[in-house]
């Protein structure tokens, strides 16, 4: 090779860029075919599309366990010094993900990918008849994998198998960093429960809301409040699912519900929980689109921004004082029920529940916390699966003193399991406790972000999300993000004085 061709060639950071670019597009291919699945794909069609994850999956895992990448990475590690911050915090996140990948066989992601897909489908038949018989084989093939792959990770990242799936998902989250956050809010939320029950037993009942609530409307009204997000549906869909989720990319957002033709309420916070996930991927630092550094913080962060919108904005007074008309128009109605007070009522009102989806602030850290405490034992195969479902509802009747009738409203009703995703439910309430820290954060330094929220303007809000949240991509760990934007790292007090002020002082 002559002097100039080498002086031309790509660096190794380079050859790594192009890389995990190419990975990246085949990972938004294998998520578009997830949503198909998820959403409009005939039933028939499962094998196919099982074998056609599998190969994507085969070959994401191919390209990220290359060997040159082994030498790529040690040369850019040596050309580190010639990196700006962002290509430093670029390189870290692709040894990171390289690490993991490399701790698996390729006929052991092979091997998840088809069980995945054929627990998934085994679920969607098993839920609507609770028949939890009718998929634990297909869970049982899942798990055995699931326990494979953490041990093998955990080995090669010199961690506990559960702490390796939790990375997955959170990098640098621990267990024993969750163990007394969760033992602290489990103390606390009995006693807290009843006195928020208590005060409302004391306090008029909301009116009832009557129905029957159209889906069609239901649909027309979601829209409304999306666009008020700031959902863009040139570049996003609404779709219906058995499981709400959001998906898709920064400029082809895929959001779904699911409608209750009796309850509106719902599916509207629904929508809006997904739509924070959405407004975060499209918040990401565009000039670093497909690279590790450039997608998001971990999955707190993540949940963080749905819980944010969905809990912390559009259950706040003013938001609720500008949805009311909106759905008092959407639905033809009128009279005290539909007045923004009476609302508010029914999005604050505290009551014990089987559906964590459903789940209201107060009680939704019990169902993920239960969720916790029964995924560290499967993982470690200290819990069998015949064993789960007694032990979900005796979980569930100590926390919230109420126990699930059927596996319908009890093991069976989330996805993630059946998804193969062991490690993720602990996001769910530390992004809660991280929404309330941000916006309480963002509130106390923009006060135009309240005013907005009662115009169903969130300009106010995002344009401070994407400033310090979105726009950092994997720049910095979560707990540094967190610490920049509010001056402080993750507190438990502040969750708690949050549910404090708005259930107990109506504020």
């Amino acid at each position: 090779m002559n002097e100039n061709a080498t002086a031309n060639a790509p660096s190794a950071y380079q050859q790594l860029e192009t890389r995990f670019k190419r990975i990246a597009a085949l990972e938004e291919a294998s998520g578009f075919l997830h949503w198909d699945l998820s959403t409009i794909m005939p039933e028939g069609s499962a094998d196919s599309r099982g074998e056609q994850l599998a190969a994507l999956s085969l070959t994401t895992h191919e390209m990220i366990t290359d060997p040159r990448l082994s030498d790529w990475l040690s040369e850019a590690e040596e050309e580190g010094q010639g990196l700006d911050a962002w290509q430093r915090a670029n390189l870290r996140e692709m040894k990171r993900r390289w690490l993991h990948a490399n701790a698996v066989p390729a006929d052991l992601v092979e091997a998840e990918s088809r069980a995945t897909r054929r627990c998934e489908m085994a679920w969607r038949k098993a839920r609507p008849a609770s028949d939890f018989s009718a998929v634990k084989p297909q869970l049982a093939e899942l798990l055995a994998i699931v326990r494979e792959v953490a041990a093998v990770k955990g080995e090669a990242l010199g961690l506990s198998p559960y702490d390796a799936l939790l990375d997955q998902f959170d990098p640098g989250n621990r267990a024993e960093r969750i163990d007394p956050v969760f033992e602290d809010l489990a103390a606390f939320l009995p006693g807290f429960l009843e006195e928020v029950l208590e005060k409302q037993a004391s306090a008029e009942a909301p009116l009832p809301l009557e129905g029957p609530f159209p889906t069609a409307r239901q649909e027309a009204l979601a829209r409304r409040l999306l666009q008020a997000v700031g959902f863009d549906f040139n570049e996003g869909r609404l779709d219906v699912s058995l499981h709400p989720f959001s998906g898709g990319t920064p400029e082809d957002s895929r959001i779904t519900t699911r409608y209750d033709e009796d309850n509106f309420l719902s599916a509207m916070m629904g929508v809006l929980h997904e739509s924070g996930h959405a407004q975060y991927e499209r918040g990401l630092p565009k000039e670093w689109r497909r690279q590790p550094v450039g997608e998001a913080r971990g999955m707190t962060l993540h949940e963080s921004q749905s819980l944010l919108v969905e809990m912390q904005a559009c259950r706040s007074r003013e938001f609720i004082g500008f949805m009311a008309p909106l759905a008092r128009e959407a639905f033809g109605a009128g009279g005290p029920a539909w007045e923004p007070e009476n609302l508010l009522k029914h999005y604050r009102r505290v009551q014990r529940g089987f559906i964590r989806v459903d789940a209201d602030e107060v009680t939704y850290p019990a169902h993920v916390i239960l969720r916790y405490r029964l995924e560290r034992p499967l993982i470690a195969g200290e819990l069998s699966l015949d064993d789960l479902p007694a032990a979900w509802n005796e979980g569930l009747e100590e926390l919230l003193g109420i126990r699930p009738p059927e596996d319908r409203l009890g093991v069976l009703q989330d996805i993630h399991w059946y998804d193969g995703a062991f490690g993720y439910f602990p996001t769910y309430t530390l992004g809660a406790m991280t929404a309330a820290q941000f916006f309480g954060a963002a509130a106390g330094e923009k006060p135009e972000i309240l005013e907005g929220l009662s115009k169903g303007d969130f300009q106010p809000l995002m344009a401070w999300l994407r400033a310090k949240v979105h726009g950092k991509g994997s720049l910095l760990s979560g707990d540094e993000l967190l610490a920049e934007a509010t001056g402080r790292p993750l507190d438990a007090a502040t969750f708690k004085a949050h549910l404090k002020r708005r259930y107990l002082e109506d504020r």
